[in-house]
């Protein structure tokens, strides 16, 4: 399966910020186990580069990992030979667009206007990262008006209750963040149990919507 049928197929981008490098593949594992096979490093993470390494190397066969807060294309260039699959901005920079795609990665910039949205995709963007979402599944579907045809991800305001509504809205994917992994907490074995637990009610909430 091709890394853009595995974004369109399992959906749930888990953000993983700000997470300490030992702790990364126990959060991976506990991912993947409650069902979440996307994972995004964010690059202004401690070692980011050495943590997609590491869940390359160690799990590329069971999760897909992408780089996150990629600014500019030497960010993009360095995630991607780290083993980033996808590389997800939170802004709208067409050479970033453009390494990622010379690079074979999925590019996924961040837009918020209809205006971005539109430059965003017509310079190569696989999935438009609608960002912050905050605002509701209610603009999704006013996007999706116009837009029919650009792949929409909402990023930033999503999280159990409405990430069905977001769906419903047209979304193909998801970017969740401090709803799922919340590194600030102690990395216990119970902090590890309940993100399994909550990764399941993640992908349950869009598999019954």
């Amino acid at each position: 399966m091709s890394t853009l049928s595995e974004i369109l197929t399992y959906k749930i981008v888990a953000i993983i910020r700000g997470a300490q490098p030992a702790d990364v593949l126990a959060i991976a594992d506990a991912l993947r186990e409650g069902g979440v096979k996307l994972l995004e490093v964010t690059l202004n993470s401690p070692d980011a580069l050495s943590a997609i390494e590491n869940i390359a190397s160690t799990m590329g066969d069971q999760v897909t990992v992408g780089a996150g807060t990629v600014l500019d294309a030497a960010m993009a260039k360095a995630a991607m030979k780290a083993g980033a699959r996808f590389i997800i901005s939170p802004s709208l920079d067409i050479e970033t667009i453009q390494a990622t795609k010379q690079g074979g990665a999925i590019s996924i910039p961040g837009a918020f206007t209809g205006t971005e949205i539109y430059t965003a995709f017509k310079n190569g963007g696989d999935i438009i990262k609608v960002f912050p979402a905050s605002i509701g599944p209610g603009y999704l579907k006013d996007l999706r008006g116009p837009f029919p045809q650009i792949p929409l991800m909402p990023t930033g305001g999503v999280n159990l209750t409405n990430i069905s509504e977001f769906q419903k809205a047209g979304a193909v994917a998801f970017g969740v963040g401090s709803a799922l992994v919340d590194t600030s907490m102690k990395i216990s074995d119970a902090y590890l149990k309940e993100l399994t637990d909550k990764a399941r009610k993640f992908v349950a909430a869009i598999s019954n919507a």
